[in-house]
């Protein structure tokens, strides 16, 4: 039950700041160019940490493609699966009790 309204805060939060981004950011700025303007080593860095401590590949398969993306795309994706997370945590069956007294 804590998991399901912890889900359920952070798809909120996500959401809420996708659309905050998507109204009040510049139009269709990609998450990348948005990255950059926030600080302009931050690049550079992740591009070094992916390729010596994770796999090379990594960062033209997986990372590329998502900084080429609309800024708002990426936490409105995460909020969306956080909030499907939660809504199936929810509709689980709990264990079946007696209402009988012995």
């Amino acid at each position: 039950m804590i998991a399901q309204r912890a889900l359920a805060v952070v798809s909120a939060a996500l959401l809420v700041g996708a659309v905050a981004l998507a109204m009040l950011g510049p139009p269709q700025v990609p998450l990348g160019q948005l990255l950059f303007m926030v600080d302009h080593d931050l690049m550079e860095a992740v591009h070094r940490f992916v390729g010596s401590h994770l796999a090379a590949w990594l960062w033209d398969y997986l990372m590329v493609p998502v900084l080429v993306r609309p800024a708002w795309l990426v936490p409105a994706a995460i909020g969306l699966i956080c909030g499907g997370t939660s809504l199936s945590l929810s509709t689980r069956k709990s264990a079946h009790r007696s209402h009988r007294r012995s």
